[in-house]
């Protein structure tokens, strides 16, 4: 069997991210299947030049207009196979112009959105794991499983030249601070982000300020700047999607909340301080390596829905105002002591 196969993945950064390695499963069990990618503007930057993907960019903006121009762009014939990764109402709309004679879509459990009708197959309803093993599980009604989590980005060499032009490689670690996630509710505070970035400072680290171009996180940046006592490379707004992954290749250690930026450094093998409240790392943090993660969630469930974490149903978010209080300043200098004591750093 080699089937056509068609994914549609649009968003956000941090899933894209996650169905990379569903992508190698595919592509290691059949080296020379066509497969196709409908995915959204900012996930084709990061990801364009993955070899062996033909990619089909659906721009929200653009709206049933768009929806029909992507079925035109796609191959007459259909697919055997579509993975349909989303369950967002507009994605499983945009999936009824997708041609596909099997339809995967998510178990019960995690669908929404009229998600059902979308579909004539599901994965395996397990609750209680990581989103990239449940991305990962689309293989199965393949006959596949995913054994092995592998990324391989496809960072050009230029974004690595630009990377290492940034600061000197003279062996002085690297705290890397990305201070915004896309839900504003999951963002710490600029004055807890410049404490720890001080505290590292003073340990003889490097800190780097990294982030996207919007008015928050230039804001957010300013004033961590402002309220540093240590000098800080500040870097916010001067990468691209394509330099993003080799600037955070880089560090050493990235502190950030639950982000995209958290899912392609633990992509690009880097460690990460996670800052979790309003999420649950267990579900959505960094996939490899969840040592250095503060969290906070069970505190949170208990504060703002008045019981335990394990009682909540997986996947439940927290985003609340002022939740991110429960990380403190103390929590993320434990953690990052422990990186310290781990690494010899």
């Amino acid at each position: 069997m080699r089937p056509s196969i068609c994914l549609l993945r649009l968003s956000a950064l941090g899933d894209v991210t996650h169905v990379v390695p569903l992508v190698r499963t595919l592509q290691r069990a059949w080296p020379d299947a066509p497969l196709y990618w409908i995915i959204d503007p900012a996930g084709h930057r990061l990801l364009e030049g993955l070899e062996g993907v033909s990619f089909h960019v659906y721009d929200k903006r653009t709206g049933l207009a768009g929806m029909r121009a992507l079925r035109r762009s796609l191959p007459a014939a259909g697919f055997e196979v579509l993975l349909q990764l989303q369950v967002a109402a507009r994605a499983n709309l945009l999936s009824a112009f997708v041609r596909a004679r099997r339809r995967v879509g998510y178990d019960r459990a995690r669908s929404k959105d009229l998600h059902g009708l979308f579909v004539n197959e599901r994965i395996p309803d397990r609750p209680g794991i990581h989103v990239l093993d449940a991305i990962g599980s689309f293989c199965e009604p393949l006959g596949l499983k995913q054994e092995q989590v592998a990324w391989n980005l496809p960072v050009p060499d230029a974004a690595r030249e630009w990377a290492r032009a940034q600061w000197a490689d003279d062996g002085t670690p690297v705290l890397m601070v990305s201070p915004c996630s896309s839900h504003a509710r999951r963002n710490w505070y600029p004055q807890r982000y410049a404490a720890l970035a001080d505290h590292a400072a003073a340990r003889g680290w490097r800190v780097v300020l990294c982030g996207g171009r919007s008015a928050l996180e230039r804001e957010t940046a300013d004033a961590i700047v402002a309220t540093m006592r240590a000098p800080v490379l500040d870097l916010v707004g001067k990468d691209t999607l394509k330099q993003l992954p080799a600037l955070l290749e880089r560090a050493d250690l990235l502190v950030t909340p639950d982000s995209g930026p958290m899912h392609i450094a633990n992509a690009m093998g880097t460690r990460v301080l996670g800052l979790h409240a309003a999420s649950n790392p267990a579900r959505s943090g960094p996939y490899s390596d969840r040592r250095y993660c503060v969290d906070r969630y069970d505190a949170a469930a208990r504060r703002y829905l008045g019981k335990p974490a394990a009682a909540l149903k997986w996947g439940t978010k927290i985003e609340h105002d002022g939740v991110m209080e429960l990380v403190t300043v103390d929590d993320a200098i434990d953690a990052f002591e422990r990186y310290r004591a781990d690494h010899g750093r």
